[in-house]
């Protein structure tokens, strides 16, 4: 008799995972936040070994990769390793696993005159629902480009 397996949504697995890392040891994750006329840039270094999720994106827009190797899993780009120098463009509604194969840096760019980053998430990511990881750590953490969920 053969089985049949029941594939879990990609957005439930990321949920899964973030509930894994929200039960490890945290990791600071430095963000620069850069301004120019009409453009928000953000840069995070992400130390070797860090596993963590992003948001959901509601916008397209470039990213480069000026410093390491990093896997990336998502279901636009599929399973792959961007490695230093890289420029790519994040599609909307991508949500990614990344895991640091190495020490990184990512950049993102971001088009809008908005300076305050609050009101600049609430344009280009989608609102994160944290209730699957408060209900399994009883910890309340807000995800988002001023505060993340890192491990290591």
């Amino acid at each position: 008799m053969s089985e049949i397996t029941t594939q879990q949504p990609k957005a439930q697995l990321l949920d899964e995972l973030e509930v894994a890392l929200a039960q490890l040891p945290r990791v600071e994750l430095p963000v620069t936040h850069r301004f120019t006329k009409g453009m928000y840039i953000r840069e995070i270094q992400i130390p070797a070994g860090t596993m963590l999720t992003s948001m959901t994106h509601k916008t397209e827009h470039p990213f480069v990769i000026s410093e390491g190797a990093i896997k990336v899993t998502s279901d636009n780009e599929g399973s792959v390793i961007y490695e230093a120098p890289y420029t790519g463009i994040t599609k909307p509604n991508t949500r990614r696993a990344l895991h640091a194969l190495t020490d990184v840096v990512w950049t993102t760019f971001h088009v809008t005159d908005e300076t305050d980053v609050e009101k600049i998430c609430e344009q280009i990511l989608e609102p994160k629902d944290t209730s699957h990881i408060l209900e399994a750590t009883g910890e309340n953490i807000t995800l988002g480009y001023t505060h993340s969920l890192p491990n290591k």
